[in-house]
Parts: C-alpha cells; structure tokens; sequence
C-alpha cells in the first residue's frame, strides 16, 4: 500500500485532496494530510476511509522528516518559503516531490543531488504556473511539427469572480492565498515586445488600458504582466520569437483600482502603524493623513476633469458621426472611471467605523490584506472563475495565422472553486502517473517536457479542464 503525503490543507487543497482520496480507493492508496489546522483537514478528508489527518507544525523537524521517511510521495502546498524544509527532508529520505510554486534559488541549489539520487522533484505544477505551461507547450509543438515559426506569444491566466457572484466594484474576491493577492507585482515585470526587452517596475505595470476580450460571454478584461517571462523564451524553445509575455488577468477596474492602492502606499511594508482598537475608518483617516490623500484626489478628479474637457473638445471637432461615437464613448468611459474611484475606496471600508483590526503593529501591506480578506471574501455560495487565454502568431507556407486557445473553470462555492480545482487537479494528476509508473522522469523540473504534460493533459481533461481553440488567417501588413 502507498501512502501520498501532503503538506498544507488550506484554500487550494480541496480538490487535490479529493482526487487523491478518489484515486485512493482504486489503487489501495493512503492519503496522510499534514497540517497546523485540524479543523482544516478534517473538513477536507471528511471521514474518508483513505484519509489520514496529521496535525503538526511544519518547523517540527523530527516529525517533519518521520512523515516523509514514511510516504512513497509527497506533495507540498507550503507557502514557497516553506517548501525548502520538505525538499531538504526529501532529499535525506529518498522521495520525490511535487508542488505548485515557482522553482526558487533555494530548490535549484539541490537540482545537483535531486538527479544524483534519481529522483523527480516536479515543481510549477498548478494552474499559473503549471497548466498554463502544459497547455501552451502543447501548442507550440503542433505549431512546429507543421514548420510554422512561431512570431509572437501572449499567455495570459488570471482568478477571477464569476459573473453572477461579481457585487463590488473592484470584480474581485479572494479565492487563494491573499498574501499572493497584495503581493503581485511587487519584483516588477519583464517581458520581450516587438523584439524589445521591456522592463516595467511595480508603478508601471498596473495599466488600465491593457486590454482584450474573451469569449466567454464576451467578458472584458484586463491584464498586466507576470513577474520575468524572459527565461521562459528558452525553455519552451521559442528563440527567435519577437513578442513573449506572460501575464495576469483581471477586470480593468481593478488593474485602474489597484494602480491607485499603489500611489496611496497602502502597499507599502515600511509604514507600520498599532492596530488594537483600531477601526478599518480610523486606519484610513490616520493613512490618508500620512499620504495628504485630500491633494492626491483632487489631482486625481481634475485629471479625469481634464480628460473629459480634452475629449469634448475633440467630440466638437468630430467630423463623422463614427468619430462622434468614438469619442463619446471615451467620455462615458471617463466618467464611469471617475465614479469607479470613489465607489472602491467606500467598498475598502474607509466609513467602516465597526470593523476592528486588532493585530498589534502591522505594516501597511498587511492591515489592507487583513481589510481585503473580510472585503473581498466569497460568501458560502458564490462562484470564482479561472480564466486562460493563449494567443500565438505564427508563420507557415507563406502565410500568417492567429491560434488562441481559451480554458474558462468556474467554481462550485465558496470552498469548492475553480482556482482549488486548477491548481490540485495537475498535482493529483501527475501524482497518480508517478505512483502508476506512467511519469518516469527524474531531476528538478517543469512540466515542459512531454513525457509529462500530455499524459497530465490528458487526466485534466477527464476532469472538465478543456481549452477551446480557434484560428485564424491575418494579414499583418494590414
């Protein structure tokens, strides 16, 4: 009998849990679910016959390293910092090892013992990366077994609130781990664009005016981009492309929104403030005090009022009832903007004299993490939604073609959503190929090879993760 070992059951363990525990009862698995929380475990196994609920704390060494001499594989759901102190265990006992995170400097410098010891250590095997790697290497590859060159390559993924559960005016709530939320962007971004390297710091690349459509229901969306996607040119052997980005998605108002959390500092980690007794209001009064939040707005409200004069003047000027149309457009967009503003940072709590923070001294970063938590929240019935979109450009015969293959998931509640189903469903999948002998690859890797990804694509689609793709012929002198 083979025991998985896994380490973390908080939001995004659910459905990986679930899988295992399924597979379990198939192949004369047990299923040992570490965690600091007991409440969260059981909730997770739910009295299943393979379910085995381990409360312990991750930095109990001797407990740590017995779990793993235990198991015959180990998934880890560990914060990234975290995942070292399993990786190392793993190593000393001989077992291999899966996750969702980024392969950080701390597990590249065991890549050298990890091939050694012939074992695989998978990591970026969730949805952003992970999925997202596997269904776009998928892509490449067609593309390439019919001598196309590929020109260009957007990839774009993001956790979103579902249409019928979208009820504040960011069109956002938190469905993973909310540290990730007010984190993101903060290394900055790196991405090629028309053959030029771009470097964007945190202040540049939340721009509204990114944007596309999706067809799934025609949605709107924003996006800006994801940390480096440079490397990534190479690992999916795209050398020669002009355009690579790897992004996120969200709703524009919040990309707009978020540039203004930003310009306020309520990102900021060096400013700390004591938060007993302290009122998400009385946060807001005593920051906006610190940050003269009365001049930013005024200069905030004047250049949306110098905006719409611009855009009125030039709606006078307007020769064709198109251009009319056009700008008169821009100018209800202005004004939505404008009323957007307000509308979030009521929505942030700042009348909000009720709800106590009460953790001590925190910075910034963490009181808005704290007030976005109790925000942004799904309630018991709402729907997340993941979102992938892949857009490639490519040349073959003579000819140039656009292929955009698009991966839409929405959540079932509050606990059974679509970003804890995109991010197990890849780890529980690849766990059942490792455990079945159907993944023999050893080392330190993503799941770019092919070894690994169409059989994981494969599992993914016996569970619903299906991308829709379409393509088209364009005329790029145009």
């Amino acid at each position: 009998m083979k025991n998985v070992l896994v380490f973390g059951a908080g939001k995004s363990s659910t459905a990986l849990i679930q899988q295992l525990l399924a597979d379990a009862l198939l192949f004369d698995w047990k299923i040992s679910i570490a965690d600091a929380n007991l409440n969260n475990i059981t909730e997770k196994i739910n009295n299943h016959p393979a379910g085995i609920a381990v409360v312990t704390d991750i930095n109990d060494d001797a407990k740590r390293k017995t779990l793993i001499h235990n198991s015959d594989l180990v998934i880890s759901l560990l914060p990234p910092h975290l995942h070292i102190l399993v990786a190392q265990d793993c190593l000393s006992e001989k077992k291999s090892l899966l996750t969702a995170s980024y392969i950080d400097d701390k597990m590249r410098s065991l890549e050298k013992e990890i091939i050694e010891k012939k074992l695989l250590f998978l990591c970026e095997m969730g949805l952003d990366p992970g999925i997202d790697h596997m269904s776009l290497m998928e892509l490449i590859e067609d593309i390439k077994s019919k001598n196309g060159r590929i020109t260009s390559v957007k990839s774009h993924c993001g956790g979103l609130v579902a249409p019928e559960s979208d009820d504040n005016p960011w069109h956002y709530k938190i469905s993973w781990n909310p540290k990730n939320v007010v984190m993101a962007g903060k290394a900055g971004a790196c991405y090629l664009l028309d053959n030029q390297k771009i470097d964007e710091d945190y202040f540049q690349i939340f721009n509204p005016d990114r944007k596309l459509s999706i067809d799934f229901k025609d949605l709107k969306l924003g996006y800006y981009p994801n940390r480096n996607s440079i490397p990534y040119i190479d690992l999916y052997g795209l050398q020669g492309v002009d355009t690579f980005m790897r992004t996120t998605l969200r709703y524009p108002s919040f990309i707009s929104g978020w540039k203004n959390l930003i310009e306020l500092k309520l990102t900021d980690e060096h400013i700390f403030y004591e938060t007993d007794e302290m009122s998400f209001q009385d946060f807001f009064i005593k920051h906006f005090q610190l940050v003269n939040f009365n001049a930013w707005l005024d200069d905030q409200l004047q250049n949306r009022l110098n905006k719409s004069q611009q855009l009125f003047d030039k709606f006078e000027q307007a020769n064709s009832s198109e251009d009319k149309l056009t700008t008169s457009n821009s100018m209800a967009d202005q004004m939505e903007d404008t009323n957007t503003l307000l509308k979030q940072l009521f929505a942030l709590g700042i009348d909000d004299s009720t709800s106590f923070i009460n953790k001590g001294k925190m910075a910034a970063i963490d009181i808005l993490q704290y007030i976005l938590e109790n925000k942004w929240k799904l309630n018991k019935d709402d729907k997340d939604m993941v979102v992938m979109l892949h857009e490639l450009e490519y040349e073959c015969n003579g000819k140039n073609y656009k292929r955009t293959s698009e991966l839409v998931v929405l959540g079932e509640d509050q606990q059974h959503t679509a970003m804890a189903k995109t991010v197990g469903l890849p780890l529980a999948s690849a766990a059942k190929l490792i455990l079945n002998q159907e993944i023999c690859a050893t080392g330190l890797l993503i799941p770019t090879e092919k070894s690994i990804y169409l059989p994981v694509l494969q599992e993914l689609k016996s569970c619903g993760i299906v991308f829709k793709e379409k393509e088209i012929e364009i005329n790029t002198t145009a």
